[in-house]
């Protein structure tokens, strides 16, 4: 094998393990983002929902949608998102009401009640960019650089699934 060769093969095999970390750290992220939820739901009082419910309320927001879209829009991701919206609508932290044109459609959208859990968890990020700012964490050219990349894998990722089909 030629250096050349060698060299190309060890970059592609470093390519691979620092994608390979890159994934595991999105997933760490996620599951840290929701341990930061319901930390501030304990610290708060609020119990009757979870992180995954308090994210679909945060990520709704004043937009009215059908279940199906929550997932084409992103504002949700797991798989058990009847569930989600059963409860939530029980818990009167949503209203919905079946779409006047398509009888089997149901269209939701947040409460008062959904709203100020939204608020608190708009708070909580609010506070947490601040404190990255302040503290020097990361810098907005940092933040863009990274939005960026993400939007790229999206895009990426998106279009290996419509390729599959």
């Amino acid at each position: 094998m030629s250096i050349q060769q060698e060299f190309g093969a060890s970059l592609r095999g470093a390519y691979k393990l620092r994608y390979l970390d890159n994934l595991a750290l999105l997933e760490r992220l996620h599951r840290l983002m929701l341990d930061v939820i319901k930390d501030e739901f304990e610290r708060l009082g609020v119990m009757s929902i979870n992180p995954v419910q308090g994210l679909l309320l945060f990520n709704i927001g004043d937009n009215e949608v059908t279940a199906g879209e929550l997932k084409t829009r992103g504002y949700y991701q797991g798989s058990n998102v009847s569930y989600n919206l059963k409860k939530l609508v029980e818990l009167g932290y949503m209203h919905h009401q079946r779409c006047a044109v398509d009888r089997r459609s149901v269209r939701v959208r947040l409460t008062p009640k959904g709203h100020a859990i939204r608020a608190q968890i708009s708070a909580l990020f609010a506070r947490h960019a601040e404190n990255m700012q302040e503290n020097g964490i990361l810098d907005f050219e940092a933040l863009d650089m990274m939005a960026r990349a993400l939007r790229r894998v999206e895009r990426y990722w998106a279009d290996q699934i419509r390729y599959i089909y």
